[in-house]
């Protein structure tokens, strides 16, 4: 049986969950899983991301401390962003996650094929 879990920490959860599992902000983590990057590399890598998004996804996950933003006083200024060890925590299941989508992906993709194909019926006329 599921322990009853206390609503606020459901909310608590939610909101964090929501933070980190953006589009962005998976594909960074995935990116930062690799080595440390500068915003122009993890821009590049990510790809069709555009630079303010980018810039407040890793604010968001630096804000979480769960990436690492380094500035070095040089000129020109160089930042580097790195996963810190509360975010390299997440590669075990996020790897996780992933490997299941790739198990269930066809599945998946045809279910959605099929939710297509229902969703074209025509709804009855409501006038009567």
């Amino acid at each position: 049986m599921v322990p009853k879990v206390p609503r606020r920490r459901v909310v608590d959860v939610q909101e964090i969950l929501t933070s980190i599992c953006t589009k962005w902000g998976l594909l960074i983590l995935y990116e930062l899983s690799r080595g440390t990057r500068r915003h122009g590399e993890l821009r590049r890598a990510i790809g069709g991301v555009s630079q303010k998004m980018l810039t407040q996804s890793l604010r968001r996950l630096e804000r979480d401390r769960l990436v690492r933003r380094t500035i070095y006083p040089i000129v020109p200024p160089r930042v580097d962003y790195a996963l810190t060890p509360l975010g390299k925590t997440l590669m075990q299941p996020l790897s996780a996650l992933y490997r299941w989508t790739e198990r269930h992906l066809e599945k998946i993709q045809q279910a959605r094929r099929e939710s297509q194909k229902t969703r074209r019926v025509v709804a009855p006329d409501r006038r009567t």
